[in-house]
């Protein structure tokens, strides 16, 4: 039996519509707490994104364990799904 060639072949990525509400929210607590501490939200949210290194989000009002709740993937959707629709 020969192998099946994917290479010309586009997956599709599915994530439930509970989780991004989720990520929302919980990107937006994260945003807000890190505003209030004096930090740029959407350099630390990046610098968090690309590395996985929770020490890019405060621990203020418990945003990084709020975030480290949400995969990376799922959060990275949710901002692209979002800038897709504004």
């Amino acid at each position: 039996m020969a192998e099946e060639d994917f290479s010309d072949k586009t997956m599709r990525f599915k994530i439930k519509k509970e989780e991004l509400s989720e990520a929302a929210f919980v990107l937006g607590k994260v945003s807000k707490a890190l505003e209030e501490k004096g930090y740029n939200p959407i350099n630390q949210i990046v610098g968090y994104l690309l590395s996985g290194d929770p020490a890019y989000i405060t621990s203020y009002k418990d945003a990084r364990t709020m975030i480290r709740t949400i995969d990376r993937d799922e959060l990275i959707e949710e901002l692209l799904r979002s800038y897709l629709n504004n």
